[in-house]
């Protein structure tokens, strides 16, 4: 599984990347194939306020729904609204067209890095280091 260095991550699987204040948003590809094929998503409105680790949408796959928890706290700029028509983009590539949405940050809370994140699906899938 490769897992982008330049990303950061959360312990719920979600990758986020920060330019001049503004994060773009996606879940992994270990999440993604965890979930299988995404079919629906329910993703924060524009302008909607979310907190770091609350709940701000609903990823529907074929072995049921997830929630998707926000990264870090700010406010919606952009969803990417592709998805709508095409889910399945979240699969085929989630580190670029498969982003989810865009957030002004205000505070990011506990985000792993690529090695710390990489050990983390190491022990998730039972293997040790």
């Amino acid at each position: 599984m490769r897992i982008p260095r330049h990303l950061r991550y959360t312990w719920d699987h979600e990758w986020l990347v920060v330019d001049e204040g503004n994060a773009t948003i996606g879940i992994t590809a270990f999440a993604a194939e965890a979930l299988g094929d995404v079919v629906h998503l329910r993703l924060p409105d524009v302008g909607t306020w979310v907190e770091a680790g609350e709940i701000c949408g609903e990823i529907t796959s074929s072995t049921g729904t997830s929630a998707l928890y926000a990264p870090a706290t700010g406010r919606v700029l952009e969803v990417n609204t592709a998805l709508t028509q095409d889910p399945g983009v979240v699969n085929a590539v989630p580190y670029t067209g498969g982003w989810l949405f865009r957030l002004r940050v205000e505070n990011i809370a506990g985000a792993l890095t690529a090695d710390a994140y990489a050990a983390h699906c190491a022990h998730a899938q039972g293997v040790r280091r």
